[in-house]
């Protein structure tokens, strides 16, 4: 499996990340999965707003466009939706195979 794209984030989602941190004092990691973004980024974040160099993170990548951020949220869907299949695939073999040992022969 590739590895996940680096995110783009826009600079208000950066500035509600930290808020959602420091002023509602959430953990870190409980806020990074709430928000589907890496923990390190969020700590990275974090510490950049502390500097004071939060509005300078991203400013050198080009902004998503719509059609690139639809593409990241259904790539990002279907993995998901892989998953609960492949889930739902064991679970009937292994269903499957109890129902099969249980029967009298």
């Amino acid at each position: 499996m590739r590895g996940i794209p680096q995110g783009r984030y826009t600079r208000e989602f950066r500035q509600e990340a930290v808020k959602l941190v420091v002023g509602d004092k959430t953990s870190c990691c409980e806020a990074a999965q709430k928000l589907s973004l890496a923990p390190l980024t969020l700590a990275y974040c974090i510490k950049a707003c502390k500097e004071g160099k939060l509005g300078e993170i991203g400013k050198t990548q080009k902004p998503l466009t719509e059609v690139e951020m639809e593409l990241a949220w259904t790539k990002k869907e279907l993995v998901k939706v892989k998953m609960g299949r492949d889930i739902l695939k064991k679970a009937a073999a292994y269903f499957a195979r109890e129902s099969l040992h249980g029967t009298p022969r």
